[in-house]
């Protein structure tokens, strides 16, 4: 069974101050480390990188330079990420079944992950994975606590997430159509009725969204490659 990743690194870094799918981690762009095990996973038959317009020619000249083992392929991305997302399907391999969606700042996702997720997503319509909380949750209305959640059914959504390409190029369509936002792929799928499995990831399978998160980034960094 064919599977494509796509890789959506096509933010802006508005919020982080710079393009951090780019900001280089021991020497190497952020999205070069992330997309190092899919491209030793033998379940992943071609990589689709998303990111900002500007980039697209150098990341592409720079990919296929340095990466010789597996098929990579670099596209301009979209206004939201659910465009962005699109347009990595719109170039996909037409023999794929599978497409493994992944966030091009979580550079610490493993094999083990990838294929564990690849693996649920059989069972159902599709799979992510997620990490359970370990705070206690909150609901809150303005600067007023409604309730406390119970913690043992608040799971944070992680990436990679895998779906059937046409459950998942139909659900993005829809989210087109209709402008419906979704800060993850699942919950488009979930909203037009497609049941969504989970399997627990990892706490180290971090997003870096913030100047704090780099921080934990190059620590996780240092203790995986000391």
């Amino acid at each position: 069974m064919k599977i494509t990743a796509i890789i959506p690194a096509a933010g802006d870094g508005e919020r982080f101050g710079e393009k951090k799918q780019l900001k280089l981690l021991n020497g190497r762009p952020l999205i070069f480390h992330t997309i190092q095990p899919f491209v030793k996973s033998e379940l992943i038959n071609e990589i689709i990188v998303v990111v900002p317009k500007d980039n697209v020619n150098q990341l592409s000249r720079d990919f296929k330079s340095t990466i010789t083992s597996k098929k990579i392929e670099v596209v301009e991305g979209g206004e939201t990420r659910q465009q962005s997302v699109y347009n990595g399907l719109r170039i996909s391999d037409e023999e794929s079944k599978l497409i493994c969606v992944h966030d091009g700042v979580r550079p610490f996702v493993t094999l083990a992950l990838i294929e564990k997720v690849i693996k649920a997503s059989m069972e159902h319509d599709g799979a992510i994975l997620a990490a359970p909380s370990t705070d206690t949750i909150k609901k809150v209305m303005g600067d007023q606590i409604l309730e406390t959640l119970p913690r043992q059914t608040i799971w944070r959504a992680q990436t990679p997430q895998v779906f059937s390409k046409p459950a998942l190029k139909e659900a993005i369509q829809i989210a087109i159509d209709e402008k419906l936002e979704g800060t993850d792929e699942a919950s488009i799928l979930e909203k037009i009725g497609y049941q969504i499995g989970f399997v627990e990831g990892s706490s180290l399978n971090i997003k870096i969204t913030t100047k704090e998160d780099w921080i934990f980034a190059k620590a996780i960094y240092n203790e995986l490659n000391d």
